[in-house]
């Protein structure tokens, strides 16, 4: 994944903050030019359908830069840029959106079908898995959902790149059933007689993924 990617996964950018920051409106997308580096280089942040690119340019001789972007292979000078290229996104980000719990849009929409519901919120509970949010019923504190970002490689080896899933409980004839549908697997890490995992993006449409939840929410009832 990119230092674009990672810093910004959690975030809903707002244009009107872009603006507010420094970014001017080109097209159909955002941008802005910063120095560093003492200004021997600049850097080139643009912003289109919510998704964050950089472009490092040295300003001697106005071609890009890209050390810093192979791991473990650069020198000090190439640690810098990347250090101070990381400071301009993360001001960035912390002053010109907003956070969420997850990084899908659908996962999001799904967490706030919950909080409206069952005014139940994601609890993040492992610090190897920071991404990983649990909802619970309140009154048994049974898990009814659980939303994980995995590589699709856990779902299908012949498939990868990250992804977001819910892994719900439901009958388990209807996860036979289910299984058949593009989108649906067997549960990731959990019992997959009881368990499904559903890829959380839009491969499922949000009134079946509400009412599945709905399902697994009235077995976490059970005492």
């Amino acid at each position: 994944m990119s230092i674009e990617y990672d810093i910004f996964k959690k975030s809903k950018l707002n244009n009107n903050k872009l603006l507010d920051y420094g970014f001017k409106k080109e097209k159909d997308y955002y941008i802005i030019t910063k120095d560093i580096m003492n200004n021997c280089m600049k850097v080139e942040i643009k912003v289109k359908d919510e998704e964050v690119s950089s472009k490092v340019i040295d300003k001697d001789f106005n071609e890009e830069y890209t050390a810093f972007r192979n791991e473990n292979k650069g020198g000090t000078f190439s640690n810098k840029v990347k250090e101070e290229l990381e400071e301009i996104l993360i001001d960035i980000r912390e002053k010109c959106s907003k956070k969420e719990s997850f990084i899908f849009d659908q996962s999001n929409r799904l967490e706030k079908y919950i909080k409206e519901k069952y005014k139940d919120i994601p609890s993040f509970e492992w610090e190897t898995s920071p991404n990983f949010g649990v909802f619970r019923n309140k009154d048994t504190k049974k898990w009814y959902a659980l939303v994980m970002n995995i590589d699709k490689s856990k779902l299908n080896k012949d498939e990868s790149g990250e992804v977001e899933i819910v892994n719900i409980k439901l009958d388990e004839n209807e996860i036979v059933d289910l299984l058949k549908k593009d989108g649906f697997y067997p549960a990731w890490h959990m019992n997959k007689k009881y368990w499904i995992s559903i890829l959380l993006n839009d491969t499922i449409d949000d009134k079946v993924l509400f009412e599945l939840i709905d399902e697994s929410y009235n077995y976490s009832k059970k005492k």
